[in-house]
């Protein structure tokens, strides 16, 4: 018998407080984490109806053999703080391309990082610029261990900018949690073809003695909390 109308009494809810919960299909994978209170976990079930995603597919997928889709509690009697710590611990550890979630949950700078990362974050010594630069934020593009190439393609395009006063400054600094992580000299800003008409640069990975005097060096104070524009000038 499927198990999808198995739901919790109200007394069982006043007593779970916060939980985190995994879906798992029936060899045991767990394919979705969540967090919430009440009958949350039973939720996914009233979304078959009128919602298509890969959540409701898998779910579907599994009822349509015959079998159940496993609730498992992993921790309740949770603050909300607690069971969202919880469930993004485990998303980072067993990776969102292994899930059905659609977002990571929202780990505020400490989910999953490497130790030399870590290092990095918190000893990182504020860059003092001797020269005018350009700082383009590449946060959702940048991934630890990517190459210098790889850091360049991600910073060089496609940008709103001022073109007459980047095309002023020589360095380039790419950026990510207020770290610079590549550092670059352009050569030229064109205009892409695309229909936002944003630009690009064309340039080259900085000399040794420019990535040593600015690479993994903070810039976080460039930052006020809330900016969301990419581009920072420094002008000296």
């Amino acid at each position: 018998m499927n198990n999808s109308n198995l739901k919790l009494s109200q007394s069982t809810i006043e007593k779970l407080d916060y939980y985190v919960y995994l879906l798992a299909d029936q060899n045991n994978n767990v394919f979705y984490i969540g967090k919430g209170t009440g009958n949350r976990i039973n939720h996914h079930f009233k979304e078959l109806i009128d919602k298509d995603s890969k959540k409701t597919d898998k779910i579907k997928q599994i009822i349509k053999l015959g079998k159940n889709v496993k609730k498992i509690i992993l921790r309740h009697g949770l603050t909300e703080n607690e069971a969202l710590a919880v469930e993004n611990a485990l998303i980072d550890y067993i990776g969102l391309e292994n899930l059905t979630n659609i977002v990571k949950g929202h780990s505020k700078g400490t989910g999953i990082t490497d130790l030399e990362e870590l290092k990095i974050k918190y000893e990182a010594e504020d860059a003092v610029f001797t020269e005018n630069a350009v700082l383009i934020n590449i946060n959702k593009l940048y991934k630890r261990g990517m190459s210098d190439s790889e850091v360049y393609e991600a910073t060089r395009k496609y940008w709103k900018i001022n073109l007459e006063k980047a095309r002023q400054i020589k360095l380039v600094c790419a950026v990510s949690q207020g770290i610079i992580r590549g550092v670059f000299y352009q050569d030229k800003w064109l205009i892409s073809k695309r229909a936002d008409r944003r630009a690009y640069f064309v340039g080259k990975v900085a000399n040794k003695r420019d990535l040593d005097k600015y690479l993994n060096k903070s810039v976080s104070k460039y930052w006020k909390k809330g900016s969301q524009y990419p581009i920072k000038y420094i002008i000296k």
